[in-house]
C-alpha cells in the first residue's frame, strides 16, 4: 500500500463564476419585504459533478432582520455585532475534488532497488598473514547503559566539502521565485511544490492544506486556497482490509485573495527553514508582495498578511452566511463567522492597527466572495471549527501567528527531550494554537492540550495545543545498541553457540570472496552504498559475532579498497558539489539530461536512504580499524555525507540544516526538487530507519557525543512515528479501522494509501 501525502490540485468540476443574477440578495428591510430585488429566475449552466447532485432551491423565506444588503456593486459602510450576511445560489456549490489512484514515478527509477544480477567475482579470499601483518585493534570501548548530552544539536564538521568533490554554482532546478537568503536553502521540505513546477500543487501543513490557485476551479483565483479534508471524505479501495485510501484534492473551502492578484501575479517564496517558509502573491513581477502567507506546520490559522491590498474571502464551496462577531479580547483583532454550503464552519479573523479602517465592513459581494475595503494593512486568519467548544480556544489564540521554528534537545541517562520553540508576530499578549499529531500527544511535557482536533489525511487526528513551545520527552533510548544485533527486549545479541558460529564464518567466507569493488563501483550511489554497506556488516559479523578476526581483517582490507573508490571520488558517477541550494549531488543527470537517474539523487531525493549507507560501511570500518579514520580524508569525507543529509545546525554556510529528517513528523521524507501533486513521501520506512542509525553508529565511532546522542533520540522519536503512522498493530487508532489490517503501509506521503 503507499501512503501518498498530496494529490493534483485540479477539480472535477468547474461550475462557471456566477453572474450577479446568480444570486438572491437579502435586505434588511425589516417588515417591508417591497424591497426585494426580483428573483431571477433563470438557471445558468454548469457541469454537474458524478461525485455529488445539487438542485437549485429559490429559498422564500424572509431574511432575518440583522442581514444586509449583498450588493455586488456598493460595500457595506459598517456591520453592527451579529449582523448576519445571507444568501442561497443557484449554481452548484463546489464540494468534490480529484483523488490519484496510481503512484506518481516523475523522479523515481521503475526498477527494483536492487540488482537482479551480479556482477562477476573471485572464487576465494586470500587470507592475510597475521605473521607478518599486524591486525587492526578494533575500538574497545564498551556501550554504555546511559550517556549525558546538554546539547545536541552542535557542529560536527565546517568548511568545504573535500577538495576530490569538485564544484559549481548550477543547478539544473533554478529559483528565481526564492528570496537571496543567507542559510542554505531546503529541498525536501513540506513546501517544496511552491518551489518547482507549476507551484500550484498542494502543501500539506497539517491539518490544512493550501494551493496557489493560479486561476484555476470554479474561483478564478489568484490567491492561496484553504481545504480540510474529513474522514467521511475518504475514498477506500476494494477489499478488507481496504487495498488503500485516498483524500481528494482540490476543494478550495476558504481563498485568501485580494482584488489585485489576477494573471499578471507572480508567486515568490522567502526564508526557507525547516519548519517554515513564506509564500508571497505579488500583483505583477517585480511589485512588493499584497499577501505573504507565514507556513509554518501545524499551524493554528491559516495566516495572510496583506500590504495595502483589496483583502477577498473566497469559498468556491459557497458562503451560506457571513456574522460579524465584532472585537476580540486581543483588542485589535476581529471576528467573523462563515458557514460554507457543506455545512461546515470557518472562522474568519481580521487584525489590523491601522487607524480608520473600516474592519467592520467587510461584504458578501456573493456566495462566493466576501470582500473588505481597499488599502488594507494587518493579517486576516481563517480556521475550521469543528466543534462549538473551538470557538472560545480559537478567540484567545487569534491575533498571532508563528514564523519560525528552532528545535532544541538534550539526552539524560536513558531519556531525550527536545523542544520546539515558535517565534512569533502579530498580537503580542497571544499564546500560539498550534496542532500536535498523535506521536506528539504520546510525548508531550508542556504545552495546553484542548479539544480542539482536526483530522489530517494520513497522520490521524491533530489536536491544538496552547503554548509558545512545546517540550517532549522520550523514554528508553536506544543508548546501548550497537553492531550487534538488538531488540527492546534482548538487547545486543554478540554471543551464539558454536554452531552458529561455524555457518557465520563459512557464509562469511562465501560472501567476503566476492568482487566487492566491482560490485560497488556502479553508476548508482543508492546500489553502490548497498554493496557497501552488505560487506560492511558481514565483515562485522565475521569479527564479533564469528570471532575470526583473520578472515573478518582479510575482508576489511577489500572493503576499504572498494570504499576508497569513492572518498576519492572515482566512482562511475563522481559527486558534486553544487552551492545554488547547497549540497552533494551525483553528476550525473549533469551529464546526461535525465532526472530520474539513480532515483533522482541530483534532485535531492533519497539522499538518506543512498548516503546512509556509506555511513554505516564507514562507521564499521573505523570501528574494526580506527587507524582509518585519521588516514587521508576519510573522516572528512563521510562527514560531508552527514552533513549533506543530517545536517545538526543552522549557521552551515555550505548545507542546510536536516535536509531529510522532519522534526516535526518524526521521520524523514524522500522527495527532493520535484513537483508532486502527491507531495512528500516516506518511501521506504527501513531505510530512513538505517540512515538514522548509521548516525547514531557514526558519532559513537568517531568519538561525537552529540551526534550519537542525537541519532538516539532520533530513533527513539521515529520508533513512535513508525508505529502510529506506518507499521499497524491492531490496535491501531491513528489509521482508518478498515485499513490497519494490511499491518504495513508502503510509499507514504499526505494524502493516499495504495498497494
Amino acid at each position: 500500500m503507499f501512503f501518498l501525502n498530496t494529490l493534483l490540485a485540479h477539480l472535477t468540476t468547474a461550475a462557471p463564476l456566477a453572474n450577479d443574477n446568480d444570486w438572491e440578495y437579502y435586505y434588511d428591510c425589516g417588515t417591508d419585504t417591497s424591497s426585494l430585488p426580483t428573483q431571477s429566475t433563470a438557471y445558468p449552466g454548469s457541469t454537474t459533478s458524478s461525485a455529488s447532485s445539487f438542485t437549485p432551491v429559490l429559498s422564500t423565506r424572509r431574511p432575518d432582520t440583522s442581514s444586509y444588503s449583498l450588493s455586488t456593486t456598493n460595500r457595506l459602510s459598517s456591520l453592527s455585532q451579529s449582523a448576519v450576511q445571507t444568501a442561497s445560489s443557484k449554481v452548484e456549490p463546489q464540494t468534490s475534488g480529484v483523488v490519484i489512484t496510481s503512484l506518481e514515478t516523475s523522479g523515481k527509477s521503475s526498477v527494483q532497488p536492487f540488482p537482479t544480477s551480479l556482477a562477476s567475482a573471485s572464487t576465494t579470499l586470500s587470507l592475510i598473514n597475521t605473521a607478518s601483518t599486524s591486525l587492526p585493534h578494533p575500538n574497545a570501548t564498551p556501550l554504555a547503559a546511559t550517556m549525558s548530552v546538554d546539547n545536541l544539536f552542535v557542529a560536527f564538521a565546517s568548511g568545504p566539502p573535500p577538495s576530490q568533490i569538485s564544484s559549481r554554482t548550477d543547478h539544473p532546478v533554478a529559483h528565481s521565485m526564492i528570496a537571496p537568503q543567507k542559510k542554505k536553502l531546503q529541498t525536501n521540505k513540506f513546501y517544496a511544490n511552491f518551489l518547482s513546477g507549476s507551484q500550484s500543487s498542494s502543501t500539506f501543513t497539517h491539518p490544512y492544506s493550501v494551493s496557489w490557485g493560479k486561476g484555476a476551479g470554479v474561483l478564478k483565483s489568484y490567491g492561496l486556497a484553504v481545504s480540510h479534508i474529513e474522514r467521511s471524505q475518504l475514498a477506500f479501495g476494494p477489499g478488507d482490509p481496504a487495498r488503500y485510501f485516498i483524500n481528494p484534492i482540490g476543494i478550495q473551502s476558504l481563498t485568501l485573495s485580494a482584488s489585485e492578484l489576477n494573471t499578471t501575479t507572480q508567486l515568490t517564496v522567502d526564508s526557507l527553514d525547516a519548519f517554515s517558509a513564506n509564500v508571497n502573491l505579488l500583483a505583477r513581477p517585480g511589485a512588493a508582495p499584497t499577501i505573504t502567507f507565514p507556513l509554518i506546520q501545524g499551524m493554528g490559522f491559516v495566516t495572510g498578511v496583506y500590504s495595502n491590498g483589496t483583502p477577498r474571502i473566497e469559498s468556491a464551496i459557497s458562503f451560506i452566511s457571513v456574522t460579524y462577531v465584532g472585537r476580540m479580547p486581543a483588542g485589535s483583532t476581529f471576528k467573523y463567522q462563515a458557514k460554507l454550503a457543506d455545512g461546515t464552519s470557518w472562522n474568519i479573523y481580521v487584525t489590523t492597527s491601522q487607524p480608520g479602517y473600516p474592519v467592520n465592513s467587510f461584504t458578501l459581494k456573493n456566495v462566493r466572495v466576501l470582500q473588505g475595503a481597499p488599502k488594507f494593512q494587518g493579517f486576516i486568519q481563517v480556521a475550521k471549527v469543528p466543534s462549538a467548544g473551538a470557538e472560545a480556544i480559537y478567540d484567545e489564540a487569534a491575533g498571532a501567528y508563528p514564523v519560525f521554528t528552532t528545535v532544541s534537545g538534550s539526552v539524560s541517562g536513558t531519556a531525550g527531550t527536545y523542544k520546539l520553540t515558535w517565534t512569533k508576530q502579530g498580537v503580542a499578549n497571544r499564546t500560539l494554537l498550534q496542532f500536535g499529531l498523535p506521536h506528539h500527544l504520546q510525548s508531550l511535557t508542556s504545552g495546553g492540550v484542548t479539544n480542539v482536533k482536526l483530522q489530517t489525511t494520513t497522520k490521524g487526528m491533530a489536536t491544538g495545543i496552547v503554548g509558545d513551545s512545546w517540550t517532549l520527552l522520550e523514554q528508553n533510548l536506544p543508548v546501548d545498541m550497537g553492531f550487534a544485533p538488538w531488540s527492546p527486549s534482548l538487547r545486543g545479541v554478540s554471543k551464539v553457540s558454536s554452531a552458529a558460529m561455524k555457518l557465520i564464518n563459512k557464509a562469511g567466507e562465501s560472501e567476503l570472496s566476492q568482487d566487492m569493488k566491482k560490485q560497488s563501483n556502479l553508476n548508482s550511489m543508492y546500489y553502490s552504498g548497498k554493496a557497501l554497506a552488505k560487506f560492511a556488516a558481514i565483515t562485522y559479523a565475521v569479527h564479533d559475532v564469528g570471532k575470526n578476526a583473520t578472515l573478518a581483517i582479510s575482508g576489511l582490507q577489500k572493503l576499504k579498497t572498494a570504499f576508497d573508490t569513492f572518498v576519492r571520488n572515482k566512482q562511475i558517477l563522481p559527486l558534486v558539489y553544487e552551492s545554488s541550494w547547497g549540497g552533494v549531488v551525483s553528476s550525473g543527470t549533469y551529464q546526461t539530461g535525465d532526472s530520474g537517474l539513480d532515483f533522482g539523487n541530483t534532485y535531492y531525493n533519497d539522499h538518506h536512504f543512498h548516503y546512509g549507507y556509506f555511513v554505516y560501511a564507514a562507521a564499521v570500518i573505523g570501528y574494526l580499524d580506527p587507524s582509518w579514520l585519521s588516514q587521508g580524508t576519510n573522516k572528512a569525507w563521510v562527514n560531508t555525507l552527514v552533513r549533506d543529509y543530517a545536517n545538526s545546525v543552522t549557521t552551515d554556510a555550505y548545507f542546510p540544516f536536516s535536509r531529510s529528517y522532519d522534526w516535526y513528523h518524526g521521520h524523514s521524507w524522500a522527495k527532493g526538487l520535484f513537483e508532486s501533486g502527491d507531495g512528500k513521501d516516506e518511501e521506504s520506512s527501513s531505510e530512513d530507519n538505517l540512515s538514522i542509525y548509521a548516525i547514531k553508529m557514526w558519532g559513537r565511532t568517531i568519538g561525537d557525543k552529540a551526534m550519537e546522542a542525537r541519532g538516539n533520540l532520533m530513533l527513539a522519536i521515529q520508533a513512535k512515528s513508525m508505529q502510529n503512522y506506518f507499521l499497524y498493530s491492531s490496535d491501531n487508532k491513528v489509521q482508518p479501522a478498515n485499513f490497519i489490517g494490511n499491518k504495513v503501509s508502503g510509499i507514504v506521503s499526505v494524502e493516499l494509501h495504495l498497494p
